[in-house]
């Protein structure tokens, strides 16, 4: 019934006798309304000893649901006034609900289908684009998929939605590195593995490939750019002639300033505060953490791999259809090669190291 829990949430629920019964942690449901659509629930305590669910009508009035009592029925409306419940009272004056849930169904659908096996190896990435990379071949070793789009606990929990960006830029590069995006996220909690708290992404504007690196610090930024440059303009042999940052410490560092004049680039900084004005790579920051999130919510891995799975996240993103590459995904555009993905599987699955015989002891 949960979709996501914090176990470290402790207490107990005390009853009018003054019994108690423990409660075991805090999270959130999913339920169908009555027209299809779906509604979260949040803060729900889970109390396993408990031998019915009971629902505060008290606390979700708090939280801005409206309980009417009119003609021995119960409506329960959300704060968006979409009926969630009419329940008839009881004889014995109690109104009893039944809640249909949504997470049986999608884990024994990701399971059983080969399609949502590929949507999990893919991370989370939506069915209309498996389609789609399907039917135009853009890609070696993926079946044609036609599945109604749908969501599986993990995008339920890992994805966040929130305003959009704009979707272009008012002018678009017309080379590769003619107009590189730039930007840096973090400090992150936890710490990953390999002790970084940040990760700085750099897009193409022309062909909108991604790449990505995992800073320990933000003054390690100047260094990851002059990698970054070295790499791309070694691969394409083109050169970086423009770059768009906000006006964040790490990039207007001096050195990083006299660095961009002596090698030709020209800087296009944002207003402070309006990170719409660097929508593509801002855009693509949200993309990539909630292909992430996704990721580790449907495996239960630990936070400290977020490196690990945001490296997956743009690996994949570069190996998926954008509406800004025309039938080609960002991968193919850059190396003129369709990529292979035969090899890919579910993030978070667990993997055996093969020894040659000749290498055993």
């Amino acid at each position: 019934m949960f979709v996501d829990m914090d176990k470290l949430v402790k207490g107990n629920v005390v009853f009018g006798d003054s019994s108690k019964v423990p409660i075991k942690g805090r999270g959130t449901i999913l339920i169908r309304l009555k027209n299809g659509s779906q509604q979260f629930i949040n803060d729900v305590y889970y109390v396993p000893d408990m031998t019915s669910n009971i629902l505060s009508l008290g606390q979700l009035m708090e939280k801005n649901y409206e309980v009417h009592m009119v003609n021995r029925q119960l409506e329960l409306l959300n704060e968006k006034r979409q009926l969630l419940a009419r329940v008839p009272m009881s004889k014995n004056r109690m109104f009893t609900l039944n809640i249909q849930t949504e997470m049986a169904k999608c884990l024994k659908a990701c399971v059983k289908d080969n399609t949502w096996l590929w949507h999990l190896r893919y991370g989370h990435l939506n069915f209309g684009g498996l389609k789609l990379l399907g039917q135009k071949k853009m890609v070696h070793g993926l079946p044609v998929i036609n599945h109604p789009d749908q969501l599986c606990e993990g995008c339920l929990v890992g994805k966040q939605f929130r305003a959009s960006f704009p979707k272009e830029s008012l002018s678009r590069a017309k080379a590769p590195l003619e107009l590189v995006h730039a930007d840096l996220c973090g400090p992150i909690t936890p710490t990953s593995f390999g002790k970084n708290k940040y990760f700085l992404l750099f897009i193409d504007d022309y062909i909108r490939k991604t790449w990505v690196y995992f800073l320990k610090q933000k003054s390690d930024t100047f260094e990851a750019f002059k990698k970054f440059k070295m790499l791309v303009e070694n691969e394409s042999g083109c050169y970086i002639k423009a770059m768009r940052s906000d006006r964040g410490g790490k990039f207007m560092l001096k050195k990083f300033r006299r660095f961009c004049e002596y090698q030709g680039i020209r800087r296009f900084l944002t207003v402070p505060r309006s990170p719409q004005q660097n929508g593509v790579v801002e855009r693509k920051n949200r993309t990539v953490l909630n292909m992430a999130r996704s990721m580790m919510k449907s495996k239960n891995l630990p936070k400290e791999l977020w490196a690990e799975a945001v490296d997956c996240a743009v690996y994949l993103l570069n190996r998926s259809p954008t509406k800004s590459v025309w039938n080609q995904t960002p991968q193919e555009a850059w190396s003129g090669r369709k990529p292979t993905i035969c090899h890919l599987r579910v993030f978070g699955s667990v993997g055996y190291v093969h020894l040659p015989d000749q290498e055993r002891k």
